[in-house]
């Protein structure tokens, strides 16, 4: 009986071929899963399968705002019996591998992680890679705690205040009874910054199961500390962090979905958007949707573009001014 080979499969060993023989080279743009089910006639869920397993070799990357591309070449060195390693003089350890995860999801979304994929990058045998870290969600979780230990809020009100954004603060943080809103907005800040630079980090656990990683726990301690004092009910002042997490979070998990559509499909957001119009335009002139199609004419030819640092500003603003109101009306 023959041997079956499923097409996405297919797919991937042909592009292996290419890059192999150098007709795709590192740097080059690799067909997008629109265009490699255009040209195997198959669906794009099977073009996307074929892509990852790629990503999983370690063969292509994703890089925001161009695509899919053919990963730098590396070279392969036999580690010394005992020692994992993915160079010379270059041994695996737990940070080593947390940082190259962290660079994955990063560029290409949490879904494009695995252990895999991880020794892939670092030019290990993923067994090698078990050998420091149990699982992926492990991993997840080391790396959540690594990236949340980039903020750099002081835990005591004296401390100066640094802004992973704008660097040190003018002067020392204030007592959270005398400028709770200041020391509130400084750890929004900081931590939407955060997840600008980390877009997976929005994915990492529900808001009813938290995570219990000491740099989180560190920054609730922080935004707490600027609630505490000011006469609020304690769920209230809880109530009250979780908000500004969610707010945080909320439109985070938009970035990391854009940078895993853009890796999945090879479509940037504009590019996407300029799919779009034909649809757009039967849409509004339909007549079914007056407020919607006035709104879109009035913007004229600019549009509307949706950016999430603005709806950022709008969401901590309108939560602050309500944390006013709450204190204002305190006994």
């Amino acid at each position: 009986m023959a041997h079956f080979t499923p097409p996405y499969a297919r797919i991937a060993a042909e592009l292996r071929r290419r890059i192999a023989d150098g007709e795709l080279a590192p740097g080059d743009r690799v067909p997008s899963t629109r265009q490699l089910a255009r040209e195997w006639h198959v669906a794009l869920a099977t073009a996307t399968k074929a892509l990852a397993a790629l990503r999983q070799d370690g063969l292509v990357e994703a890089r925001p705002r161009v695509g899919t591309v053919v990963a730098p070449r590396r070279r392969s060195h036999a580690p010394a019996a005992g020692r994992p390693t993915d160079g010379p003089g270059r041994e695996l350890s737990r940070e080593r591998i947390v940082r190259a995860a962290i660079g994955i999801a990063d560029t290409e979304g949490l879904a494009a992680l695995s252990m895999r994929s991880v020794a892939a990058r670092l030019g290990a045998a993923t067994m090698a890679a078990y050998r420091y870290v149990n699982s992926k969600d492990e991993l997840v979780l080391l790396m959540a705690d690594t990236v949340l230990g980039e903020l750099r809020l002081p835990l005591r009100p004296d401390d100066p205040a640094t802004d992973p954004a704008t660097g040190p603060a003018a002067g020392p943080a204030t007592g959270p009874a005398e400028d709770w809103r200041a020391r509130l907005e400084l750890g929004a800040r900081a931590l939407w910054q955060l997840h600008r630079a980390h877009p997976w980090l929005a994915q990492i656990g529900p808001l009813t199961r938290p995570l219990l990683l000491p740099n989180l726990l560190a920054y609730s301690e922080w935004m707490l500390r600027a609630l505490d004092g000011n006469g609020l009910p304690p769920a209230t002042a809880l109530n009250l962090n979780v908000l500004l997490y969610s707010h945080i979070q909320g439109l985070a998990i938009q970035r990391e979905r854009e940078t895993a559509a853009e890796s999945s499909t090879g479509l940037t957001e504009d590019a996407w958007m300029a799919q779009q119009q034909e649809t757009l335009a039967a849409l509004t002139a339909s007549g079914a949707y007056p407020t919607f199609t006035r709104l879109i004419d009035a913007l004229g030819d600019d549009g509307y573009d949706l950016h999430l640092d603005e709806l950022f500003e709008i969401g901590l603003a309108s939560v602050l001014d309500s944390v006013d109101r709450l204190i204002d009306r305190r006994p």
